[in-house]
């Protein structure tokens, strides 16, 4: 196994879903060594996403292979006394414990910071909760369509117009970016632990992401803006907009610098004589007109399919965004060439999303895939100084499975 700068740290995922698991496999993408525990039989809930109905079919458990791959999987049922203790001797040797229960599950599982971090004072207790680590819904479940896109205000204000219903959010949308700020936070507590030799309690939420990623508004509504009068299409500014091509694909227009981009604009589409043009030619006769340029440029870009206005807008350095669809992604050339896809090691050519961090001159480890229910357990317990007789009792009394 390549080593990789979080070589020798050991992180014990003792959560489930996203969130909290996917900030472990950050660190195990630079080199940690990474141990997720799961119930027996069942494992992870996590497990069974892809059997919801909407979820695309697929051959492999997709989810399950993003956000688990590199990890060690031990099966231990924490109710045991038997696996409390295995767990323990983990915890006592661990640098990163990370968690996501429910708080009334860690006391009744004595997985609170207070039963834990006494076990290891160099520890990073890392929490991740749907609301926060206080008040009156500090205990509530939820996940990132509640917490992080309904309750944020997001799940309201990105629509395409004010009579569109809320859209329901991507799997994942909100736990990943989420997972990413957890990160952060463990790594800001291991820095802080070469400074003072001690561990301690990190914690985000989903809210509080949830919160920042809609920061701009939220500042806005706590600076007293009006939000009355939403914008609908053909309202929003003609350089601000999304457009339609003759292969049905859209794009985005994201053009602030008027002075700069508006000439080219016009030329790229084939129309200068608009500079002139009284209705168009300074940013206030494009603003009181902005319809008609709209209802003009919608006509000009259904007449081309997009991979010719791709290359259009490249060549004449107007800002813009294709609205990608996934599959988009696998032939795409600027991710090829920063490697967001990379192979998983002995998977056929199999590929996975990396995660968003690179560091210079360090390299991170090559994916593997995430393991089986308890693929892990008799190794990673012999690794911890459990004797083959003490394993085969665990596993038979239904303390672990493996």
């Amino acid at each position: 196994m390549e080593k990789g700068l979080f070589d020798g740290l050991l992180v014990i995922d003792c959560a489930s879903f996203i969130a909290g698991p996917a900030a472990a496999t950050i660190m195990s993408d630079f080199g940690a060594r990474v141990i997720k525990i799961e119930p027996p039989v069942i494992g992870d809930s996590y497990r069974q996403l892809i059997n919801v109905p909407g979820m695309p079919p697929a051959a492999e458990d997709y989810f399950w292979l993003l956000d688990n791959r590199n990890k060690e999987s031990l099966a231990l049922d924490l109710k045991h006394r038997e696996a409390r203790a295995a767990l323990e001797r983990l915890i006592a040797k661990a640098d990163v414990f990370i968690t996501n229960f429910p708080g009334p599950i860690r006391e009744r599982l004595k997985l609170t910071p207070d039963d834990v971090l006494p076990l290891n004072e160099r520890l990073v207790y890392a929490s991740l909760t749907p609301y926060g680590e206080e008040g009156p819904e500090k205990d509530r479940t939820g996940y990132d369509a509640t917490a992080w896109w309904a309750r944020s205000g997001l799940m309201d204000s990105v629509r395409a117009n004010p009579d569109v219903e809320p859209a329901i959010s991507v799997p994942g949308m909100g736990d990943h970016p989420t997972a990413v700020a957890l990160f952060g936070a463990i790594v800001a507590a291991l820095y802080r632990r070469e400074r003072t030799g001690k561990g301690g309690v990190v914690s985000t939420s989903l809210l509080a992401n949830g919160l920042w990623s809609n920061g701009l508004w939220m500042q806005a509504v706590m600076c007293d803006a009006d939000f009355s009068v939403r914008l609908r299409r053909g309202q929003r500014g003609a350089l601000t907009e999304i457009y339609k091509c003759r292969d049905d694909r859209w794009f985005m227009l994201a053009m602030l610098n008027h002075q700069r981009e508006w000439p080219l604009l016009a030329r790229c589409v084939g129309h200068p004589e608009w500079l002139e043009d009284p209705r168009f030619a300074t940013p206030e006769a494009r603003r009181e007109n902005t319809g008609e340029l709209v209802g003009l440029l919608e006509e000009v870009f259904l007449a081309a399919d997009w991979p010719e206005w791709h290359t259009r807008f490249t060549e004449a350095t107007i800002t813009f965004g294709p609205i990608s669809q996934p599959g988009d992604h696998l032939e795409c050339g600027q991710v090829a060439a920063n490697g967001f896809l990379p192979e998983i090691e002995d998977a056929g050519g199999l590929r996975t999303v990396d995660s968003p961090i690179r560091m210079a001159g360090e390299e991170k480890r090559k994916p593997r895939r995430a393991p089986s229910l308890g693929e892990h357990t008799r190794t990673v317990l012999a690794d911890f100084g459990f004797g083959e007789d003490e394993i085969s009792r665990m596993i038979e009394c239904g303390a672990a499975a493996g």
